[in-house]
């Protein structure tokens, strides 16, 4: 599904080469669990961002379904980024006037999507989240854990191939991480091919496999099985005003 090829992201900073990548090649099957890890700067967002068409290499080839989508102008990308993947982070980039019903609808509105199926559709992913009954509520009425679930809504509606993850527990209590990732691993056990960036050794163990980044290169291919918890130091990432609220 994934393939990357020698990809290199460059930046000028104060007329200075700087590469968050460089010659990283990889390749994802389709239905593959993969978390990538490895210490702040070491280009994990990075290459999640150019995996999920966000970002363009400056260098080498990115084929995603035998397409070479890093050839592609950006009302292409665009069409693929809408069709193909899903997006989770962690800040969850909710519209706060926007009930969880809106807010799932909302990449239906961009597809022109029928107001009629949208409702219907947003109600049918926030059941399958277990969020049903929290419909008609903003997301300052909601718990973190909620938020996150609703996000993992949103990003599912337009039916992607490719789910893409970036710390998706960083602001969550343990509770509701588990739960989390318990969603996205059902998710991936249907269908989905999942990657999920985390600074959590915990997370990374239940992947399938692991791609462990250093200095913008993949130094590392493990199974979760083989990554040790006491590799990284565990964040807990950012600290909310409603932290302890369970999903």
């Amino acid at each position: 599904m994934i393939e990357l090829q020698h990809i290199a992201k460059l930046y000028e900073v104060g007329g200075q080469p700087i590469y968050a990548l460089r010659d990283t090649s990889e390749t994802i099957q389709s239905g593959e669990y993969v978390a990538i890890v490895g210490p702040s700067g070491s280009g994990k967002s990075t290459l999640l961002n150019i995996i999920g068409c966000l970002l363009r290499p400056s260098s080498g080839a990115y084929v995603l379904e035998g397409q070479d989508v890093s050839q592609l102008d950006d009302h292409a990308l665009s069409h693929v980024r809408q069709h193909n993947i899903g997006f989770i982070f962690q800040s969850f980039h909710l519209l706060p006037r926007l009930t969880a019903l809106g807010n799932v609808a909302l990449p239906m509105v961009f597809a022109g999507v029928p107001s009629a199926e949208r409702q219907a559709r947003a109600l049918d992913a926030l059941e399958s989240v277990g969020l049903a009954d929290r419909a008609q509520h903003r997301p300052s009425q909601l718990s973190v854990g909620q938020r996150q679930r609703t996000v993992i809504a949103r990003a599912i509606i337009m039916h992607p191939k490719l789910l893409l993850a970036d710390e998706p527990t960083g602001n969550l209590d343990t509770s509701s991480g588990q739960q989390v990732m318990e969603l996205l691993e059902l998710l991936n056990r249907q269908g989905l091919t999942l990657l999920v960036v985390s600074h959590d050794p915990n997370v990374a163990r239940r992947a399938k496999r692991v791609l462990v980044l250093a200095d913008g290169q993949i130094v590392k291919r493990l199974t979760g099985a083989e990554f040790p918890v006491s590799s990284m130091p565990f964040s807990q990432g950012k600290t909310s005003e409603d932290e302890t609220s369970r999903c």
